[in-house]
């Protein structure tokens, strides 16, 4: 009997989705405490389209203000905020208050110290939020939302969110509302899927982790159909390359990622594996440096900050040993190709740093860069 195909990911929300949910049904209750609803329905704006979200509690607050929960649903992906609460406050806002709605940060929502400890509500979040309250508030008032995520600090600690200037919680992050599933395991199927079709068009290929290196390579005058978006599924993804007869394959994206492959781990989510910093301070020792800086990179709490203290110690001495490290992602990656096909694949590398600035280039990215360029 055959096996029925399966099922496509599921694709989820980001969190201001859910935030904004909340916001929604507790103003709702402001204003006239009717019914309290079991689901908001809401437009995404980016895409356009419909949303039902769960509200899994709504109440008045002893200080006038509304509180309603909703819960992270990114659907199937390997994402630490599943089922994680958000907590949207709405309350009304003071008479001199410029702005329409003030949106603030509680407890969980991260600071961005870069920007002045603002909070990381970034520009979608901020955006939802106003299309969809502003025609909610009755004439002569103005409110103050706070969203709150009180799992935010302890899951903050478990991402890389330091190394873009985020501390003490998770960001209101994302560009759209829906949470693609890159990270499961049906995403890998469609990943697959568009790289054969690329390869049957193109000799020389690029693999970009995420939206960065999607972004960057553009910028840098790659060709746009040379690019394939792998998220974490390196591994896979590499082998695919080669059973297919791919004649050279450049890899392209931000070295805190990147950096793993180096190590042998080709699957870059940090559910699987990380390393990062073990395999920093062993490219340092590689390269003689100083006993104490090496334990200093060993001990940083990002390799983005690792990184700096190489800089902020010898720019050159920083240089050589991510040299070191995009030669070494080349070897290993096609030893990985090799032992698991038999067959050559040539691999390049390049990484860059958190202000989307290549770090490093190994020779044969190089070589492979030329062959990817806009005709």
């Amino acid at each position: 009997m055959p096996t029925a195909p399966p099922s496509p990911p599921r694709p989820g929300y980001t969190l201001p989705v859910f935030a904004c949910a909340g916001a929604i049904a507790a103003l709702r209750q402001l204003i006239d405490g009717g019914d309290r609803p079991q689901s908001v329905t809401l437009d995404l704006l980016t895409p356009p389209q419909p949303a039902d979200i769960a509200i899994a509690q709504l109440a008045p607050l002893p200080d006038g203000s509304v509180l309603a929960i909703t819960h992270s649903d990114p659907g199937d992906n390997l994402d630490l905020t599943r089922h994680t609460p958000i907590w949207s406050v709405v309350a009304w806002g003071s008479a001199d208050q410029a702005e329409p709605i003030w949106l603030e940060g509680g407890e969980g929502i991260g600071r961005q110290v870069n920007q002045g400890n603002a909070p990381a509500i970034y520009r979608y979040a901020r955006e939802l939020i106003a299309h969809h309250l502003t025609p909610l508030i009755p004439q002569g008032q103005t409110l103050r939302v706070t969203i709150i995520l009180p799992e935010g600090r302890a899951l903050g600690d478990r991402t890389s969110n330091a190394a873009f200037g985020v501390v003490d919680g998770l960001s209101l992050l994302g560009t759209a509302g829906i949470s693609a599933p890159l990270s499961a395991p049906g995403q890998l199927d469609q990943s697959r899927a568009i790289l054969r079709a690329k390869a049957a068009q193109y000799n020389h290929l690029v693999f970009c982790l995420g939206e960065n290196g999607l972004d960057l390579a553009v910028q840098l005058g790659i060709a746009p159909d040379r690019r394939i978006k792998t998220a974490n599924w390196l591994g896979p993804m590499l082998v695919e390359a080669g059973q297919l007869g791919v004649a050279g394959l450049l890899l392209l994206g931000y070295h805190g990622k990147l950096i793993k492959l180096a190590g042998g781990i080709f699957h870059t989510h940090h559910h699987i594996a990380d390393a990062r910093q073990e395999i920093l301070a062993a490219c340092c020792a590689a390269e003689n440096l100083p006993l104490p800086l090496i334990q200093a990179v060993f001990q940083a709490e990002t390799v983005e900050a690792g990184l700096k203290r190489l800089r902020d110690h010898d720019t050159a001495a920083a240089q050589r040993v991510y040299q070191r490290i995009v030669e070494r992602i080349d070897q290993r990656a096609a030893a990985y190709v090799h032992a698991h096909t038999g067959t050559p694949l040539p691999v390049g590398s390049m990484v860059f740093d958190r202000q989307r600035q290549i770090v490093a280039r190994s020779h044969l990215a190089e070589v492979l860069f030329k062959q990817v360029l806009v005709d």
